[in-house]
């Protein structure tokens, strides 16, 4: 019987720094193909499963990503790294595997921030607010500049509603990772629920313009800013919007242009009582 693996060994290690090398490039499709050659000699390691994992979910092949994080974990490694980024892979798919392993992976790892805030976002999405906050809270105490970290302590904040907690994370979150479009939103989403349109507008703007192709996002910066009076900026993010928008999309695109034809009370009206809440319920519920 093998002992548990806490660690790569020396040849896998130095295949997964190349493989690390040419993901800092953004070549996935590499990385994929190196570490799928390499998995022929190594069936069954488990950081190249797992590693191949990410390069192929961000290839979009979701499906096969799945398996491979499943036989990473067939393994009963017991690197902690491994368990909490293999565990909150299998959490997209409600796999309920992917408890287990987040919470072996903060039980073993008590001081790992990476450990601590993974089985904290999944236990928040789980309803377990309580739980979830203490294991973010003890993330934060190990690294309080993650933006990440912070994040999600304000999608916890929200779920438990508390706003203006949330608010406040999420602002520290976008200033320490100023190209984070996805906090941005946030942000913007959390301030119209404080009935603040004009720092709504200011993030949503923002938080648009670096997801351009988030359609939605667009959406409800045109509202937020036809609501504040940018009227020539809001027709911008429409026209943005209606870019990216299929058949099924076009309907909420007329919907919102009709809204901002209407006026700037029309707007706010419908960012704040239709879009813009159901739009924040969502997001928050993405998992990391």
């Amino acid at each position: 019987m093998t002992s548990p693996r806490t660690a790569p060994g020396d040849e896998v290690e130095g295949i997964l720094q190349r493989a690390l090398a040419l993901a800092e490039e953004g070549e996935w499709d590499e990385v994929a193909e190196l570490l799928r050659e390499e998995l022929g000699d190594h069936p069954d390691d488990p950081y190249l499963l797992c590693w191949l994992g990410m390069a192929e979910r961000e290839l979009g092949l979701e499906g096969i990503a799945y398996e491979r994080f499943k036989r990473a974990l067939g393994s009963e490694p017991q690197d902690p790294v491994l368990l909490c980024t293999a565990g909150n892979a299998l959490a997209a798919f409600d796999d309920p595997e992917a408890e287990a392993a987040l919470r072996t992976a903060a039980m073993i790892a008590p001081e790992l921030a990476q450990a601590r805030w993974m089985y904290g976002a999944y236990l928040v999405r789980e309803g377990m607010l309580e739980d979830g906050l203490r294991e973010l809270d003890a993330a934060l105490r190990l690294d309080p500049d993650d933006p990440v970290i912070l994040l999600e302590r304000g999608v916890a904040r929200l779920l438990s509603d508390d706003l203006e907690s949330a608010m406040h994370a999420f602002t520290r979150s976008a200033e320490l990772a100023p190209d984070d479009g996805w906090a941005q939103i946030l942000l913007g989403l959390t301030w119209c629920e404080l009935d603040d349109v004009e720092e709504g507008a200011r993030a949503l703007d923002e938080g648009a313009r670096l997801r351009p192709e988030d359609l939605e996002a667009q959406l409800i910066a045109a509202l937020a800013l036809a609501a504040t009076g940018r009227d020539a900026e809001a027709l911008e993010m429409l026209e943005r919007a209606r870019l990216h928008a299929d058949e099924i999309d076009r309907e909420l695109v007329l919907e919102v242009e009709e809204r901002i034809e209407e006026g700037g009370e029309a707007a706010l009206r419908f960012l704040r009582a239709g879009l813009g809440p159901s739009a924040l319920r969502e997001r928050s519920m993405v998992r990391p």
